[in-house]
């Protein structure tokens, strides 16, 4: 399995950082993780669902620590990459892009949801469109 494209999607927030949404083997999407900062430093926060309990579900998750490790730092490292390079929009493409990411759902690490008081969420451009404003795509490609 290959990330053949990480779409970075900056916020200005305490510790949400940014949206992402990765596509897998230029044939699956995965959207709404996020960069978010903990105590321990930067990690990456699956989709998540809110429960009617309150608690948050992931919706999409690695199986296993190597996976998640391996995920985790391919995303961390593209949104070095372009949260660094300060210039507007960043795109490296493979010739292939992915959709644009939709609006955000749900929230792991207690950083609240969409629609809620936190007022967390995002605006970006619309399904099957070039990257919109504050929108930052990265392809990756042959398993970089």
């Amino acid at each position: 399995m290959k990330i053949t494209e990480i779409r970075i999607f900056p916020v200005n927030e305490d510790r949400l950082k940014a949206y992402v949404t990765i596509t897998l083997d230029d044939c699956f999407v995965v959207r709404d993780l996020k960069v978010v900062r903990g105590n321990g430093g930067l990690f990456v926060a699956m989709p998540a669902k809110r429960r009617k309990d309150g608690t948050f579900k992931d919706i999409a998750h690695p199986l296993n620590t190597e996976t998640r490790a391996w995920m985790e730092s391919e995303i961390l490292e593209a949104y070095h990459r372009e949260v660094g390079s300060g210039s507007g929009e960043a795109v490296r493409s493979l010739g292939t892009a992915a959709d644009a990411a939709g609006a955000a759902t749900g929230e792991a690490a207690g950083l609240g949801s969409k629609g809620s008081e936190s007022g967390v969420g995002k605006g970006t451009s619309s399904e099957g469109s070039a990257p919109g404003d504050g929108e930052r795509m990265v392809a990756r490609g042959n398993g970089d």
